[in-house]
């Protein structure tokens, strides 16, 4: 009998100890979900964040490609000139030719209007080559004739955009450079020999004078002059000129004949 209670009692034992390796199979079988599940749950927030993160960056990246440059392009419009001269012109804009005198220099009372378009965006650089008639670096015209003379010079020039209104006019504000002059002893202009004993000066023209950034603050302002003092002709009465629109050369308009003449025009 007591070896029976005796068995009894080692089966209980046993069966315990089992139950107690199988509930602790179960706890660690547990625990060890709920870490994985904690770790996956971790892991993914943690890619979350990344993601998160990358958008950021790649919103900022946008950002900075977007405020990288905040220049606004330059709009271009449409333009008008019209422009007389005593005797001949060229008009650059911005350092390029738009247009010049259809009459050739060597034209005896080549006077004439031109009406040039164009196309410019504000701020933009005007300069204008002008030459009165010589027939030689004298500075004389109708040499050897009974009217041999010291020729005058003069040009007028207004700017409109395309809808018509004045955006610009020749006057004492441009800058002007005189590169050639003659004579300079006046008194040789009814020498029977004017190029052996009239005098001259002529300067190098720059070579990047029409340019935007050329400096022209060594220049002198252009100097206005009337219309009687140029007595205007033929092409003159062609254009409508503004009030404002004058008359300019450099300050001897017998003297001086090759001016170039420089403005910037703004909106």
């Amino acid at each position: 009998m007591l070896r029976r209670i005796s068995l009894l009692l080692l089966v209980a034992l046993i069966g315990a100890a089992c139950s107690s390796d199988a509930a602790d199979t179960v706890v660690a079988e547990a625990t060890d979900a709920t870490e994985s599940t904690e770790t996956t749950e971790a892991t993914e927030a943690t890619d979350e964040v990344s993601d998160d993160t990358e958008e950021t960056d790649s919103s900022d990246e946008t950002v900075d490609d977007s405020s990288g440059d905040t220049t606004e392009s330059a709009t271009t419009e449409s333009f008008t000139i019209e422009v007389w001269a005593d005797n001949w012109m060229a008009v650059y804009v911005d350092g390029e030719l738009v247009g010049e005198d259809s009459v050739s220099i060597t034209t005896e009372r080549s006077f004439n209007s031109e009406v040039f378009t164009f196309e410019a965006a504000y701020p933009f650089t005007l300069a204008i080559e002008a030459k009165d008639y010589k027939e030689t670096d004298s500075g004389l015209e109708y040499i050897g004739e009974s009217n041999q003379q010291m020729g005058d010079g003069g040009i007028i020039a207004q700017v409109s955009d395309s809808s018509g209104a004045i955006v610009s006019v020749t006057n004492g504000d441009w800058q002007s450079l005189v590169v050639h002059r003659a004579p300079l002893n006046t008194d040789c202009e009814s020498d029977a020999d004017p190029d052996a004993n009239c005098e001259y000066e002529i300067s190098e023209t720059p070579g990047d004078w029409t340019s935007i950034d050329f400096d022209d603050s060594g220049w002198t302002n252009a100097t206005e002059w009337s219309a009687a003092d140029v007595d205007p002709k033929l092409g003159y009465d062609e254009i409508s000129w503004d009030g404002s629109a004058e008359l300019i050369w450099g300050t001897d308009l017998e003297v001086d004949n090759t001016v170039l003449l420089r403005t910037t025009v703004a909106n």
